[in-house]
């Protein structure tokens, strides 16, 4: 009967689930983990290379450090040791041309700094606000005085008020080694006299007069210089009686170039 069917007619049994093909499980294959440790391996030398070849030894130093602790290794080879790969020093700091300006200027601004300082404290102090102004501007320090604080009404006498400005002055300037220009202006209103043919001979009288006075009080005479401009710099309208009477003036000026030269030795 068909029910009698023996045991060796019995259908054939499914193969366990363990013989199923080789490689049909999840996962990437065993080679893959060797090759990845390769190119990893690979793309180190190479950016050791580059870092050996290119980077400050600084710099180097460092990236050894941080590839010695990446790969576990103490073994990581320094500059110097394969043809083409030596790696030439270079200091972390090398002053340039560039650096050595802007020191330079540096310390001139400072000193620029200090003597305008110096000025003001002495205004203060002496109360000559108004009548003595300091300004630092892209010529250097300019000292600025009125004709009327300076001199006798339409000459080149000092007054006495004058002479005791100079003086106190003086003692700020006579501590500077360096070159000081006295200018002299006039207004566009000075007609002429019989001594001062014009602004020019007036101007220049009026700086002379200054720089002796500076020189009696203590400032190095081969550091001074008169200069004479009548009334082609004014610093006010020569319409009005105001704006001559700034425009009448006498300037003692510190200029940038002349301290720079005291800073090089220049001027000895």
């Amino acid at each position: 009967m068909a029910d009698d069917v023996s045991e060796d007619e019995a259908p054939a049994l499914a193969p366990p689930a363990e013989e199923e093909e080789e490689g049909s499980g999840e996962g990437s294959p065993q080679w893959m983990a060797t090759f990845a440790d390769l190119v990893t391996l690979l793309m180190c030398f190479f950016v050791l290379l580059f870092a050996m070849s290119t980077t400050q030894q600084e710099t180097f130093k460092e990236l050894i450090e941080s590839l010695r602790s990446a790969l576990g290794v103490q073994a990581v080879p320094e500059s110097g040791t394969r043809e083409g790969l030596t790696m030439h020093a270079v200091p972390s700091e090398v002053p340039t041309d560039r650096q050595q300006v802007d020191e330079m200027g540096g310390m001139i601004q400072k000193e620029l700094e200090e003597i305008v300082s110096e000025v003001r404290e002495l205004v203060m102090f002496n109360k000559l606000g108004g009548l003595v102004n300091v300004v630092e501007s892209d010529m250097g320090v300019v000292i600025t005085m009125s004709d009327m604080l300076l001199f006798e009404p339409g000459g080149v006498n000092l007054s006495e008020m004058g002479k005791d400005v100079l003086k106190k002055v003086a003692s700020v300037l006579s501590r500077l080694a360096y070159h000081v220009k006295i200018k002299g202006h006039t207004d566009a209103g000075f007609a002429g006299s019989e001594i001062f043919p014009s602004g020019w001979e007036l101007s220049s009288a009026r700086a002379s007069t200054v720089v002796r006075s500076l020189v009696e009080n203590g400032v190095e005479p081969r550091y001074t210089s008169a200069e004479g401009y009548a009334h082609y710099q004014p610093v006010a309208s020569n319409d009005t009686e105001q704006g001559r009477a700034m425009n009448r003036r006498v300037e003692i000026v510190y200029e940038r170039d002349s301290i720079a030269r005291a800073f090089a030795g220049l001027d000895s």
